[in-house]
């Protein structure tokens, strides 16, 4: 059986941290940004988790253990 491939988008959107969490960005960022107070686009910059029922799937994507 060939070796899976790691999937490019999961490669692209999700980074792991030295402790093993999986970190993202935020979504929200690219366009509309008018109707959007300043407060709320400063924290959209900001990175965020991905949640823990979700990790092992990030983690198959992005490692193929």
């Amino acid at each position: 059986m060939p070796k899976m491939k790691t999937k490019s988008a999961a490669k692209k959107r999700f980074r792991t941290t030295a402790s093993g969490k999986i970190k993202r960005s935020c979504s929200g960022k690219n366009h509309i940004l008018t109707k959007k107070d300043r407060k709320r686009k400063n924290n959209l910059c900001a990175g965020a988790y991905v949640d823990e029922t979700q990790e092992k799937t990030i983690k198959t994507l992005i490692y193929n253990k």
